[in-house]
């Protein structure tokens, strides 16, 4: 049996492993590094950035992974735990440091607003809910699949109350201190959408990071992209670097093979599409109907050199003055907020290393056709700006190089500039990605953040895990 999966990156890898592993032929195209997912590296003068996570949670996933193929994970990969993960600063002058590990957040929020410490408590409680019923459930298996009898125990995890209301207000009805509730409402933002239009359910984000704890790879989060990289080849998984799939071949209803933009053609049982699942229908000789509200948000990221600005961890992140303003700007107007919020990441705090650079980015709308020279030069002036406001001085010239939506858009194939795909604004929108199996075409399949369980990178590796079972189990049914 042959599988293809377009696009190489984490999932693709994945599952194109998993796959191998039950005896299957599996060739990866990957030129387009959007199929390739959002784990990249980029390089200059000696500098090198993780262009996409700069963390990861749950690192019992990528261990199964490994010991689902037979290996020992930390014979090819090394994590290193963050402590202190984060560091917030306020318009005001305040600054958080958030620890890894929630008795020593508590002891932080205790300091801030005792009274708000029964409040995270209850917040954790809902994230903890539907994450316990999540690990049993969703994340074991396409949705719409029919859950078997031994899941319906694990209905005693579901959060009847308070998870299916509005993100912010639930925060909000919990926590009283303004810096804390920002803390709380930036957690949306990991799935590139606002904390004013998602369910409560995205409460299992911070309790996730709090009880599995943040992690780096050393070397960079890359590396885990490289490691994979080197298993398939050692066992035999084709890796066509330059191939470019340009059409996913059909035989009225079902999905036949790629065509690569060389002409070649690669028959195969099953395709595996690794990238954004609304654009599929282009790849079937159709037009992809995106709806550009649907989309999450997208970026401006400024790759700069290793100065020695004043951060104390591996994130930090200076909020804006009026963050909900900034959310009516960036969902309501589609437009670059006047006063963006700014995250750093800088492993090297973490991990030092002389050839980590810092990465910088700002939230921005997914509108790539409205950015040229002008309003680049806008939102780095907002940028830097924000940036001195909170005690950090960037000099223009340490910036290596710019990304911004048109950009993302261009080199990532993806629509509208929009980085995580369609956002989780609505509970459909945050349970329901783009099942695993298509409804339309037998033997195409999709893997990766913008198809069922959703962005991530612990969940991009469940998703392999469910795709492949899906794949195996419909050719031996």
């Amino acid at each position: 049996m042959k599988a293809v999966v377009i696009g190489g990156g984490l999932g693709g890898l994945a599952a194109a492993l998993r796959l191998k592993a039950r005896g299957w032929d599996v060739a990866v195209c990957e030129a387009n590094p959007t199929l390739g997912g959002k784990m990249n590296r980029w390089s200059r003068d000696g500098l090198v950035f993780d262009t996409g996570p700069s963390l990861i949670t749950m690192p019992h996933v990528f261990r199964e992974l490994y010991e689902a193929l037979g290996e020992r994970m930390d014979d090819h990969v090394s994590f290193v735990r963050v402590h202190p993960f984060a560091e917030y600063r306020f318009g005001s002058g305040a600054r958080v440091v958030c620890p890894a590990g929630m008795d020593e957040w508590r002891s932080v929020v205790r300091e801030i607003e005792p009274g708000d410490v029964r409040g995270i408590d209850r917040l954790h409680e809902i994230g903890r809910k539907v994450y316990e019923l999540s690990a049993r459930t969703f994340f074991r298996r396409s949705p719409f699949s029919p859950p078997s009898w031994r899941e319906l125990p694990a209905l005693r995890f579901l959060p009847l109350r308070g998870a299916w209301g509005n993100y912010a207000r639930t925060v909000e009805q919990h926590v009283r201190n303004p810096l804390l509730r920002m803390i709380y409402h930036r957690y949306a933002t990991y799935v590139g959408s606002s904390p004013y239009c998602c369910p409560a359910t995205l409460l299992v984000i911070p309790y996730i990071e709090q009880a599995f704890g943040a992690w780096h790879a050393r070397g960079g989060l890359y590396s885990i992209v490289e490691s994979l990289t080197r298993l398939a080849a050692a066992r035999g998984v084709e890796l066509r670097t330059s191939a470019r799939v340009v059409a996913i071949e059909r035989n009225r209803k079902r999905a036949t093979g790629v065509l690569v933009d060389d002409a070649t053609r690669i028959a195969a049982d099953a395709v595996i599409m690794n990238g954004d699942s609304e654009t599929m229908p282009e790849l079937v000789g159709g037009k992809a109907a995106i709806d550009p509200a649907s989309r999450s948000m997208s970026g401006v990221v400024l790759l700069c050199r290793r100065t020695e600005l004043p951060l104390r961890a591996h994130h930090t992140v200076v909020f804006s003055d009026n963050y909900s303003a900034e959310f009516e700007q960036l969902m309501g107007c589609r437009a670059f907020p006047n006063d963006p919020t700014v995250y750093i990441s800088a492993p090297r705090v973490s991990e030092p290393s002389a050839s980590t650079g810092v990465f910088v980015m700002a939230n921005a709308p997914a509108t790539a056709e409205d950015w040229g020279a002008r309003e680049l030069d806008v939102a780095i002036a907002g940028v830097s700006r924000r940036l001195r406001a909170g005690g950090i001085v960037l000099d223009r010239a340490d910036v290596l190089d710019v990304w911004y939506p048109g950009r993302f858009a261009q080199s990532y194939f993806a629509p509208f500039g929009s980085i995580y795909g369609a956002n989780s604004h609505g509970w459909r929108n945050a349970f329901f990605r783009t099942p695993n199996r298509s409804r339309e075409l037998r033997g195409l399949y999709f893997v990766g953040g913008s198809s069922h369980p959703g962005g991530g990178t612990p969940t991009v590796l469940l998703s392999a895990r469910i795709t492949a079972d899906l794949v195996d189990r419909d050719a031996r049914a």
